[in-house]
């Protein structure tokens, strides 16, 4: 049979499955891993700079001493020698009081947001979230059949107003929003940090609020000037549910993250990974705890710093030399990625498919966001690229973004289509200009 495949299934799905699409990233995999695409898509860590001749010999030890117990079932909780390591991981980031008891490993920081979905979001259920967000969060919450509502950032992060606003807005409503979903260090998309005032603003009004914290911490560590502020399960310990992974300190492939959870709530935590994966990987636990322990992942987190740092400065060096007036973009202090605001009516959507005909890739704007909104801006990756096929990619973006602009001064055009206007959001460290993203 040829052609489109018509779904005969349709009438039978669950009510959950009838909304989700496919994410803005997901899509692009296939066309943005061809060779001859720059990408500034993806979050891929550089995993070419890890001894990898010493990671291969590592795993192999594994599999020929402890076979017997790392390629058989485990505990859905993780292993023990595992959530030890991980609070000693923590500690780095100013988590001192870390239990292993309080520590669920997950398969990715992906599986540690649908456990907590499962566990407190049920249809209708309202969460709050900064706009833009991940969209990997996105697509657990809606799965969820959760409602995402967005709370504005600028470039010190969340803003506490606008937080305050938005339980107030629910409250009159008559609802009560389940929990903050934030990204509050080095924030996918956006690239900004919530400052340290900020910090303990959000914690307070939540806890006024009677509001959980779901916090999602996977770049932290990946800090480029000085260290990052303190994590908020580091200021408060009851109602902050601490996300973490070692995709980007370490290995993506393993699929290992982790909870770090109130102590009430570990156990329903671990009943739900068990009905999800019964265990997490043996295997990549085995890994990642022999990486732990015999090697020097503190030396290594040091170099991913300077690798993306070096990236960082090429990808914000480019953009300051060769993008069209009018735009305008973050200034990460630490992890991948940056956030870019287009020039009055460009739509990064509609501009993707002639991005990609000039052999370059970038995400949308509208993939993190619930409602579609952010056609007027892009999101860079600087981590996975060398510095001067950064700069070549931007070169080509720019090409396209000022062939766009060309056209519409030749024939006109109405802008951004409605109901896809700008939002309110980080505002460029680069170039003056209105708080726009």
């Amino acid at each position: 049979m040829t052609g489109t495949t018509q779904d005969d299934y349709t009438d039978r799905y669950a009510r959950r499955v009838r909304g989700m699409t496919t994410s803005e990233i997901r899509a692009l995999f296939a066309v943005a891993s061809r060779p001859e695409v720059v990408s500034l898509a993806g979050g891929s860590p550089y995993i070419a700079a890890l001894p990898l001749d010493a990671v291969g010999e590592m795993l192999g030890d594994l599999a020929a001493r402890q076979g017997a117990t790392s390629l058989q079932y485990g505990i859905g909780q993780g292993t023990i020698e595992l959530r030890e390591r991980i609070c000693e991981v923590m500690t780095l980031s100013g988590i001192n009081n870390a239990s292993p008891d309080d520590v669920v490993v997950t398969v990715g920081g992906q599986q540690a947001l649908d456990l907590l979905a499962r566990l407190f979001l049920d249809p209708g259920d309202v969460v709050l979230a900064e706009g833009p967000t991940y969209v990997g969060a996105l697509g657990v919450f809606q799965a969820a059949q959760a409602q995402v509502r967005h709370v504005a950032m600028d470039d010190d992060g969340l803003i506490p107003a606008a937080l305050e606003e938005a339980i107030a807005a629910t409250a009159r409503e008559g609802r009560q929003a389940k929990f903050l979903y934030t990204i509050p260090t080095f924030q996918n998309p956006a690239g900004v940090t919530l400052s340290e005032e900020r910090r303990e603003q959000v914690l307070d009004i939540c806890e006024r609020a009677g509001l959980l914290v779901v916090e999602d911490d996977p770049y932290g560590m990946l800090s480029f000037e000085g260290d990052a502020p303190l994590p908020l399960r580091a200021r408060r310990k009851e109602g902050v549910f601490y996300c973490s992974t070692f995709s980007k300190t370490f290995a993506p492939g393993l699929r290992v993250g982790w909870i770090l959870a109130p102590h009430a709530v570990r156990e329903k935590l671990v009943m739900m990974s068990e009905a999800n994966v019964l265990c997490p990987s043996a295997f990549a636990q085995g890994a990642v705890t022999q990486y732990l322990t015999t090697m020097p992942w503190r030396e290594q987190i040091k170099v991913y710093r300077e690798i993306y740092r070096e990236r960082r400065d090429a990808l914000l060096g480019a953009l300051h030399d060769l993008m069209p007036a009018g735009t305008t973009w973050t200034r990460p202090s630490g992890g991948l990625f940056v956030w870019t605001t287009l020039p009055d009516g460009l739509d990064s959507k509609a501009m993707m498919p002639r991005a990609i005909a000039a052999r370059v890739a970038y995400v949308p704007g509208t993939g993190f966001y619930a409602d579609g909104t952010g056609r007027g801006n892009m999101r860079l990756n600087f981590s996975f690229s060398a510095p001067d096929r950064l700069r070549e990619g931007v070169r080509r973006l720019s090409g396209v973004m000022e062939q766009e602009l060309a056209m519409r001064a030749v024939f006109g055009g109405a802008g951004l289509q409605p109901g896809h206007q700008r939002r309110r959001g980080p505002a460029a460290a680069d170039a003056p200009g209105p708080d726009l993203a």
